[in-house]
């Protein structure tokens, strides 16, 4: 069965937050595929209202799903920004980090993403990271649990990754989650990764 994953894009986003878990979940997929298996994983890129945006550094992106649509994805990827305080404070992207992770299985965040999720108010009580430079401001917005020295944070429904490319590592451990470790390390090896599946290393 593929498994379906929507990820977040909004103005000012990371591409490598976004871009490096879409990678990952894409080499997996096509993995399978050369084993003679259905495609593992199927990745949409959504935005709020589907509109078009702009990634930090001016990338633009278009003929994007809309994230206030709710897909029920088997998980979402809420992707960080250097402009944080400007995404924090666009109702649309908020609205879109509720919709979809309220409706999907598994929610994962990259880098700054977690203070979106802090914002809705989803990781208060959770375990949580974010970049190595952030920890202790996601402390002050209402994250106790936030830690550094992790490339991710498993809190069940809810996982958080470190800066940038830790997202690859936190997409690979999803896809030792859901097709079992040896893939995870496949794709990590097809990535020319050296990925562990403890978050310390």
């Amino acid at each position: 069965m593929t498994a379906r994953i929507g990820i977040l894009v909004y103005d000012g986003f990371d591409i490598i937050d976004a871009g490096g878990p879409y990678e990952v979940f894409l080499t997996a997929s096509r993995l399978a595929e050369r084993d003679g298996d259905a495609p593992a994983f199927s990745v949409e890129l959504v935005s709020p209202g589907g509109h078009d945006v702009v990634a930090y550094g001016g990338m633009t992106l278009t003929a994007l799903g809309n994230a206030d649509e709710s897909r029920d994805y088997d998980a979402v990827v809420i992707p960080g920004t250097i402009a944080l305080e400007g995404a924090l404070g666009e109702e649309p992207v908020g609205a879109s980090v509720r919709t979809l992770v309220d409706a999907a299985k598994l929610a994962t965040s990259v880098c700054t993403g977690s203070f979106l999720l802090a914002q809705q108010g989803l990781i208060d009580d959770l375990p949580a990271t974010t970049h190595w430079e952030d920890v202790e401001a996601l402390r002050e917005a209402g994250v106790p649990g936030a830690t550094g020295g992790v490339r991710w944070v498993d809190a069940g429904q809810i996982i958080t990754s470190g800066g940038l490319t830790s997202g690859m590592h936190m997409a690979l451990h999803v896809v030792s989650l859901m097709l079992g470790e040896p893939m995870a390390r496949r794709t990590a090896r097809q990535l020319d990764m050296d990925w562990s599946p403890d978050p310390t290393r």
